[in-house]
């Protein structure tokens, strides 16, 4: 190992968990990363279970990489972003987690990706991948909206835009919708004939497979192919209004994250495009700015 820690100045470890992957990063305490990992979903509304495996392969795999040992892990401070945490009995769930770190804090991963995109300051962010939602902090105010999960809420996300394009498709194939270029392109994603064939393929899927979907509404729609493009549209549309909401407390900066953060930009309302800031460090890192604060304060 090329790290000194002592257990008054520990490692941290920063966890980002999803819809659609783990990624768990260990961190010098001048921010430099010493070893990632990246693992399955980590969305405690889709299984405790699931999640913690994630958790534990992912910081496994960032051990590894920073040429330490699993038993290392005992001696980690662990800053945990997660979505679903957000639902009360499901952050109790994670607190309660018998977890293999020195020390465990838990938050929202909104909360750790608005840290992480302004590196420890204040403004908003909207993270839009498998699911959407959208979170501001301003002088002590905070907005968060969104993040109710797949298929109560999450609308311009992935999933959101998968679910739509297989709802068309669905009706085009059965003669109640005008023709869309999304039906071809589905059939011959799931490599199936009929609409059966793709409801064999989605019934009761979870949101990241829905997710995998949204290239395919985005390349359609930059086809020009009028029943992606409104589907695109309505998502975008919600995502800027989202934005704005955000922008009542009137946040310094406004980041947006996640896969669909750069191609749904042309999509979005102007005013919303002219206020987008970079991204300054990933929610991981913010998972561990969030670690050190909390540690600290339980050390003073």
């Amino acid at each position: 190992m090329i790290v000194n820690q002592t257990k008054e100045n520990p490692l941290f470890i920063g966890i980002d968990g999803g819809g659609s992957k783990c990624r768990a990063t260990i961190y010098s305490a001048e921010d430099g990363v010493i070893g990632t990992g990246v693992a399955g979903r980590a969305n405690p509304l889709h299984g405790l279970s699931q999640t913690f495996e994630s958790i534990q392969l992912s910081t496994e795999l960032a051990l590894k990489d920073a040429g330490m040992t699993i038993g290392d892990s005992k001696d980690l401070v662990a800053g945990l972003g997660l979505a679903g945490v957000n639902v009360p009995r499901l952050y109790q769930d994670i607190v309660n987690w018998e977890h293999p770190f020195a020390d465990m804090y838990v938050t929202s991963d909104l909360h750790t990706a608005c840290i992480g995109a302004h590196k420890g300051g204040e403004g908003a962010v909207i993270i839009t991948g498998t699911g959407s939602c959208g979170y501001a902090n301003v002088e002590g105010k905070f907005i968060s909206l969104g993040g109710h999960g797949f298929a109560l809420g999450d609308k311009g996300s992935g999933a959101w835009l998968g679910l739509k394009a297989a709802e068309q498709s669905l009706l085009h194939l059965d003669g109640f919708a005008e023709k869309t270029i999304l039906t071809e392109k589905l059939l011959n994603h799931f490599k199936v004939n009929d609409a059966l064939g793709i409801v064999e393929n989605l019934a009761g899927k979870s949101s990241s497979v829905y997710a995998k979907l949204a290239r395919i509404v985005l390349e359609c729609a930059n086809q020009q192919d009028e029943v992606a493009q409104a589907i695109v549209k309505e998502g975008a549309a919600y995502i800027s209004e989202l934005a704005r909401k955000l922008f009542e407390i009137n946040p310094p900066r406004f980041s947006m994250i996640g896969g669909l953060a750069e191609p749904l930009a042309p999509w979005l309302d102007k005013d919303v495009v002219t206020k987008l800031s970079p991204t300054l460090a990933p929610p991981e890192l913010g998972a561990t700015y969030f670690a050190r604060q909390q540690f600290g304060g339980k050390a003073s």
